[in-house]
């Protein structure tokens, strides 16, 4: 496990690798966090069932889509997951927009999901040069969106859930994760044939590091949404994605990056008290003192 921790570190500490955008030299993400869950832990079983039983991968489930010849128990596998944080450059820009995205921001939601895609081969690669068959889910050509009977819009692996399940992170009302690093981040995952220990998970709650959770009633995300996408009730994801395909990506694509199309908003991952942080971990740590 500390090999390919290692690896993944180093790797992420090379510009040529982890760059905002091509031959920059600002990097598109800080140092990552690292997180291992067992393939038979029952919470992925849990997840499938509740988002989708007809579509969703268990890592048993994935890693039989890439070796369908050479399929594994979930017993055997494990999960690798990621969580690449935003710099504090690319937070600070995004802080000062109210409806439409920064550049940086734009740029690493493009270039530095290239440096994601980047880093789930180079995990998948570099275990097989150690005999270990691996595969990174969201890159199979099977991969895809579907459409959950509880949730909406949903896909076949979501890296944030599975982030989650390798205790890396709780959901916020928005749904985006809120990790020690905080919520403006993006993440990855790989699913391996080996066993890594898995990493606790510290808390019990799906939401356990949100605000809210805590009695506190944070209204942050909701007031950060240009349009009301966020509300008491949750997340609307059709409101969201239709102001991102309708206004955003639009704006992106004929004046930031012209002619290269990117889903960029983000504007609710920043200016809140979990931009960067667990809001939760100081009243957790002073309760533990006392």
């Amino acid at each position: 496990m500390e090999g390919i921790v290692a690896d993944i570190m180093a790797w992420m500490a090379d510009r040529a690798n982890n760059a905002l955008w091509p031959g920059s030299g600002l990097p598109a993400f800080d140092a990552p966090l690292i997180g291992f869950a067992a393939g038979a832990d029952p919470l992925f079983a849990f997840l499938r069932d509740d988002i989708g039983p007809d579509f969703y991968w268990t890592p048993e489930a994935a890693f039989a889509d890439a070796f369908p010849d050479a399929s594994a128990p979930a017993e055997e596998l494990s999960v690798i997951a990621w969580v690449l944080p935003q710099t504090a450059a690319t937070r600070e820009a995004h802080r000062q927009c109210r409806e439409l995205p920064s550049l940086p921001w734009s740029q690493a939601r493009h270039w530095g999901e290239k440096v994601n895609e980047a880093l789930r081969r180079f995990v998948v690669d570099r275990l097989a040069a150690q005999g270990v068959a691996a595969t990174a889910p969201v890159l199979s050509p099977q991969w895809g969106r579907a459409l959950s009977p509880r949730y909406g819009f949903a896909s076949r692996w979501s890296e944030r859930h599975t982030a989650h399940a390798c205790g890396l992170g709780t959901f916020g009302l928005s749904d985006g994760l809120i990790t020690p690093a905080g919520k403006a981040v993006r993440v990855g995952s790989v699913v391996a044939r080996a066993a890594y220990p898995p990493t606790p998970r510290p808390y019990a709650r799906h939401d356990a590091w949100c605000l809210r959770a805590t009695g506190v009633p944070c209204r942050a995300c909701m007031k950060r949404c240009p349009v009301g996408a966020i509300s008491e009730a949750g997340h609307d994801k059709t409101r969201c994605k239709d102001y991102i395909r309708g206004v955003t990506a639009p704006y992106v694509a004929t004046g930031q990056m012209p002619g290269i199309p990117v889903n960029s908003c983000g504007l609710c991952q920043v200016g809140v008290p979990c931009e960067h942080r667990d809001p939760t971990a100081r009243k957790r740590e002073k309760a533990a003192r006392e």
